[in-house]
């Protein structure tokens, strides 16, 4: 496994190495000693999956409040999703910029987005599930999120959106008075 830096200090790219034969693939999905540097003793709390079935459907831009601020570690198993990280940290230096990745099976990427980061992602292919690596169980008092089409954040999702949650579609979008999350 090897990790890739951003521009967005904490957010990560995970190339795994990919092996190939006549019977298909094999690659590591997670190694907590591979990801030490990433991982920096926190502790897998919690997995999920998620299924989306239309290309063009976004889900979030999601995050968790402290203390229940959470790393996620995502993949994608099936399909393919324009991962995208938000940062919302307090006095950082790339506060409200973002950064995306496409992430596949055939790539083998896995986004690693950090606490204070809101995270969200288009589909660009019909039934695309993601797993997620979760630091911290997940806690519906402490769930916020960013509309998708904030234009304080101006995302470029690279496909016209088709599909919303209705939660998704109430976040509020970002006063100029919002001075972001800490940690």
């Amino acid at each position: 496994m090897n990790v890739r830096a951003t521009p967005l200090k904490g957010v990560s790219v995970v190339e795994s190495k990919v092996i190939e034969d006549q019977r298909g693939v094999f690659y590591r999905a997670f190694c907590d000693t591979e990801l030490d540097s990433v991982l920096q003793g926190r502790t897998i709390r919690q997995i999920n999956v998620s299924l989306t079935r239309t290309i063009g459907a976004i889900r979030g831009l999601h995050y968790q409040t402290p203390p229940h601020a959470e790393m996620k570690l995502i993949r994608c198993l099936r399909g393919r999703v324009w991962d995208v990280a938000l940062d919302l940290r307090e006095g950082s230096s790339t506060f409200l910029k973002w950064y995306a990745e496409e992430l596949s099976p055939e790539t083998a990427l896995m986004m690693v987005v950090p606490e204070g980061f809101a995270h969200g992602f288009q589909v660009l292919e019909s039934d695309s599930e993601l797993l997620y690596l979760h630091t911290s169980a997940y806690n519906p008092a402490a769930e916020q999120g960013v509309r998708y089409d904030d234009p304080a954040i101006a995302v470029p999702w690279p496909l016209d959106v088709t599909d919303i949650s209705p939660r998704d579609t109430k976040h509020k979008a970002l006063a100029c008075g919002f001075g972001g999350i800490r940690l």
